[in-house]
C-alpha cells in the first residue's frame, strides 16, 4: 500500500516506494495537488507526478534513475550538420532558430498530442496548469525550434539550482526534438549543470547518451545541484563557432 496524501502531507522518504516485486516499481504515494509548491517539493526530493487522464496523482521515485549527464550527450554526424546550420541562421536571423521560453504552454499542448496513431500522453490539462505555474515563477522552462516563425519542436522541463529535470518532447520536422535538446544541452552546460534528469529508462534516451543509475546516486547528486543559485538568464547560444 501506498500513503495517500492530503494538502499539507510531506512526502514519504522515497526509500519506501513501492519495487518491482511490488507491481509498480518507484511508486511512491498518490494524491494532494499540483500547486507550484507541491511540485517544486517534489523535484527537489527525487520525485515526479506521472499519471493517466481519471487516475488520481501519482507520485514517483524510480529506481535505477535514467540521467543525462551532460559531457555524455550524443551528437551524431547529421546532427552536426543540422546544429551548424541552426547556428548560422541564428546569426543572420534566417529561417530557423532556437527560442527559450516563446511559447511554453504551446510545447507542453504540443508534447501532449497523440503520436503515431497513439492516444494522447499523460500531460493533462491539470499537466499543464500546474508547470504553467512553475513556468510563471522561473522554474519552467521550453527550449523551442522555429521555421519561418512557426513552431517545429521542443522541449521542456523544470530548472531548480543547478539540477535540470528533462519532461517531454515533441517534433514535427527531422530531428527537431534533438536539436531543441541540443541547445538546451549547450546552455545547461554553460552554467554549470552537469546532469539532466530523464527518469525512466527508454531506448531513445539511452541513445542520446543517458544511462541508470541508483536512487541513492541521484538523491546524494540532487541535494548539491538544488542547493546552486538559481539560473536566471535563458537565452540560446550558439552550437558552435559560426563563420
Amino acid at each position: 500500500m501506498i500513503p495517500w496524501l492530503a494538502a499539507d502531507d510531506p512526502f514519504p522518504n522515497v526509500s519506501s516506494a513501492l519495487t518491482e516485486a511490488d507491481g509498480a516499481a518507484g511508486l511512491l504515494a498518490a494524491g494532494a495537488d499540483l500547486s507550484a509548491e507541491r511540485l517544486l517539493l517534489a523535484y527537489q526530493n527525487g520525485i515526479f507526478p506521472w499519471f493517466s487522464e481519471g487516475q488520481p496523482i501519482l507520485w514517483w521515485s524510480t529506481d535505477p534513475r535514467m540521467v543525462l549527464f551532460i559531457q555524455d550527450f550524443k551528437i551524431s554526424a547529421s546532427l552536426k550538420t543540422s546544429l551548424k546550420k541552426i547556428d548560422r541562421s541564428m546569426a543572420t536571423n534566417g529561417r530557423w532558430q532556437i527560442r527559450f521560453d516563446h511559447a511554453f504552454v504551446d510545447v507542453m499542448r504540443a508534447c501532449a498530442a497523440p503520436r503515431n496513431g497513439e492516444a494522447g500522453t499523460w500531460i493533462s490539462d491539470d499537466i499543464i496548469a500546474g508547470y504553467t505555474s512553475l513556468h510563471r515563477l522561473g522554474y519552467a522552462h521550453s527550449s523551442e525550434l522555429w521555421l519561418d516563425d512557426e513552431l517545429v519542436g521542443g522541449a521542456y522541463g523544470v530548472s531548480i539550482g543547478n539540477m535540470f529535470y528533462g519532461e517531454s518532447m515533441f517534433t514535427r520536422v527531422t530531428d527537431a526534438s534533438k536539436i531543441a535538446l541540443a541547445y538546451l544541452v549547450r546552455f545547461l552546460e554553460s552554467h554549470g549543470v552537469s546532469m539532466i534528469d530523464c527518469q525512466q529508462q527508454t531506448a531513445h534516451l539511452a541513445s542520446l547518451g543517458a544511462t541508470p543509475i541508483s536512487r541513492a546516486e541521484f538523491i546524494s547528486l540532487l541535494r548539491q545541484a538544488v542547493a546552486a543559485p538559481q539560473i536566471m538568464d535563458w537565452k540560446p547560444i550558439a552550437m558552435f563557432e559560426v563563420n
